[in-house]
């Protein structure tokens, strides 16, 4: 009869794994207490939230729209920009080149600043002005009142974002269009496939697969760059919340907790998305 070998863990293994669920245990404990103390520290500024509360929900409301209205555009524009940069004509390659380089060599607020005080005026002495065309049709449908004044800037300033992501989301699109074998384009070609079947039916979902992390990024980034326009005045989600804490002029506890607030909104706006990112992503890999 053979002797039982009795395996003995070594000391510091056990030392190691109590450590870490020590440590685990401690990071929750932390994690709690954090949480109770902010939940505390929110409530103590109850009447401020529910006196606050329309007005950072309206230009949330503002935020939203602007940045959806600008990744719209900035998706076509991208789209149109990744087919330039793989299109065999020459003058195309180049043109969407420096689109992308220039644009992305040179910071968005100078950008928005052309576009607002430099396209805009172009524009107005050719005898184009936004705001009147969306002021006429907005009569006809007997709701003139809804174009606010600061509607140009409105317009311009969503140009310029648009413009500006569009030149991001080129290289996106290029490069998921690209990650795609050359060698399913092969196949489909030898299947009597022309190119725009193989781009609709092979190629871009596939891409669409790929580039929905990067694509989701930029959209989130495009959010918090979107209080880039209360430099002209829009009242979206970053101008009412800075308006409101300027007007505190000698209790600094409540104008911090107003900051505070606001970046509550905008992580509202921004977590969802990179929540339907994730099942996106996981839910187009069933398929892969």
């Amino acid at each position: 009869m053979q002797p039982t070998l009795i395996h003995h863990e070594p000391k510091s293994r056990n030392w190691s794994n109590l450590f870490g669920r020590v440590f685990d245990k401690l990071f929750y404990v932390v994690l709690l207490l954090a949480l109770v103390a902010f939940f505390n520290y929110l409530y103590s500024y109850r009447d401020s939230m529910m006196i606050l509360l329309p007005y950072l929900l309206q230009g949330s409301a503002v935020t939203i729209f602007l940045s959806l209205v600008s990744m719209v555009l900035a998706t076509i524009f991208g789209f149109i920009g990744a087919l330039g940069r793989l299109s065999r004509i020459a003058v195309l390659r180049w043109i969407a080149t420096i689109y992308v380089e220039v644009v992305r060599g040179t910071p968005i607020l100078v950008q928005l600043l052309l576009w607002v005080f430099g396209i805009s005026s172009v524009f107005s002495q050719l005898g184009f002005d936004p705001h009147d065309v969306a002021y006429n049709i907005m009569t006809v449908l007997q709701n003139n009142s809804l174009v606010p004044n600061e509607f140009n800037f409105i317009f311009y300033g969503i140009l310029g974002l648009s413009f500006n992501y569009g030149a991001y989301l080129t290289e996106v699109f290029r490069t998921g269009i690209e990650s795609i074998q050359k060698g399913q384009t092969e196949a489909a070609l030898s299947l009597g496939l022309n190119s725009r079947q193989i781009m609709r039916r092979i190629i871009l979902p596939q891409a669409i697969r790929i580039t929905i992390p990067p694509f989701t990024n930029y959209f989130i980034t495009l959010v918090q760059d979107s209080a880039l326009l209360s430099t002209f005045g829009v009242i979206e989600l970053e101008l009412a919340t800075s308006s409101s804490a300027n007007a505190i002029q000698t209790n600094g506890s409540l104008k911090l907790f107003i900051y505070i607030y606001g970046a509550l909104f905008y992580l509202a706006i921004c977590y969802p998305l990179a929540l339907l990112a994730r099942y996106l992503e996981a839910r187009m890999a069933v398929a892969y």
